[in-house]
């Protein structure tokens, strides 16, 4: 027998994706478009149709260490939401980690990669009836280290549903620069969902995007509304964002912040901004705010504050402190100041967390009401009222 023939056989063998279970491959136009949304939602509302649901991250971004393991953020989620049982390491199998493009460059290892996303995809489809690929971004994502969101697509045999934001003209420009990126490598874009839509402008858009999209050659398969609760960091994410420890009341830290204000006022006239949500910020040497932050918190309105933040790096009269622990508002405080502070909170992007049950289940509401499941189903070759 010819050995080199017999090994170039395996090889090529080993390499083989699993090509009978149906697929779909979630990419964005943009960052922060709503893509982990999407297949949070979507995985949810699948598992009528098909008992066994895979799930991957091929390239991860944002990690946690997991028995030695860099898993993504993102497929950590899916896995706490829904208890796959599949190998959390074959759910996320590259980590980008901060000198991996360095290495990369220098040294390339693209059939190393590929191997690993492979076996990984294999193993996270096996025995189950569907599978949800979830990208790293728009198309063009990891080109640097050759493994594209179009190129895995290609790889793993996928066809593709593009998430964009709400909009008509930029929506549509980014959608034909994706589909353009995903058309050279061979990968069908079967449709777009649009997220973050004004509630006010919902069919309106709708009705513009759908006839844009056309145009591309594009089905509009879903618009869903802007939900404001998504997008209200946690005082957990809050302390992480602004280098804040919890001075008291951490078991309140998923109270969610609607709005910062911040004291630079009389207490008095604070107060009157103040609004159900509110992250009030103050340095830690204004007393007079901080008492009437706890008389708000104990004795007119209680749970209107989300949670208050001590700037400056400054901590009040231990008695307020101890008068503070014995309302149920989370007390950050923090080394810079006020307005960096608030700054800082109103750029963060927000990235649903696996305890954060009430969010999660109003993704999932949001995506089995607004996303046209049979109809995706239709355009990746499975009857409308498929399941397994």
């Amino acid at each position: 027998m010819n050995t080199g023939n017999f090994i170039r056989r395996l090889t090529r063998w080993t390499d083989t994706v699993n090509i009978t279970t149906p697929r779909i491959f979630i990419a964005a136009t943009e960052q922060d478009a709503g893509k982990t949304t999407a297949a949070l939602g979507l995985y949810s509302a699948l598992r009528g149709r098909f008992p066994e649901i895979g799930y991957i991250k091929p390239v991860g971004q944002r990690f946690t260490e997991v028995d030695g393991h860099r898993i993504d953020d993102d497929s950590l989620l899916i896995q706490s939401t829904f208890g796959t049982r599949i190998p959390i390491e074959d759910m996320s199998p590259i980590a980008v980690e901060p000198d991996f493009t360095r290495r990369y460059i220098r040294e390339a290892n693209h059939e190393s990669l590929v191997k690993r996303i492979r076996h990984s995809f294999d193993r996270s489809c096996w025995e189950k009836d569907f599978a949800i690929i979830e990208g790293s971004g728009h198309a063009g994502v990891g080109s640097v280290f050759d493994l594209s969101n179009a190129t895995i697509a290609r790889l793993l045999g996928s066809k593709v549903i593009l998430v964009t934001p709400g909009g008509i003209g930029r929506p549509i420009d980014e959608a034909a620069l994706n589909k353009a990126l995903f058309d050279r490598e061979g990968v069908e874009v079967v449709g777009v969902v649009m997220n973050k839509v004004r509630v006010d402008k919902m069919d309106y858009v709708a009705d513009f995007a759908r006839r844009g999209f056309e145009r591309l050659g594009l089905e509009l398969l879903g618009v869903v509304p802007t939900q404001r609760m998504l997008s209200e960091p946690s005082m957990e994410q809050v302390a992480a964002t602004i280098l804040g420890d919890f001075l008291c009341n951490r078991t309140h830290a998923r109270n969610r912040a609607a709005n910062v204000v911040i004291g630079a006022v009389s207490s008095a006239n604070l107060l009157r901004s103040i609004t159900p949500g509110t992250l009030l910020v103050v340095p830690g040497d204004r007393e007079d705010i901080v008492l009437a932050a706890i008389s708000q918190e104990g004795l007119h309105d209680p749970g209107l504050l989300s949670g208050l933040v001590l700037s400056d790096g400054l901590k009040p009269h231990p008695q307020l402190i101890s008068m503070l622990a014995a309302t149920s508002l989370p007390v950050v405080y923090s080394p810079m100041e006020s307005y960096a502070i608030a700054q800082k909170i109103h750029s963060l992007t927000i990235k649903v967390e696996p305890a954060e049950t009430e969010k999660i289940r109003h993704i999932q509401d949001l995506i089995a009401r607004h996303l046209d499941i049979p109809r995706l189903l239709e355009k990746i070759g499975l009857p409308r009222d498929f399941s397994a």
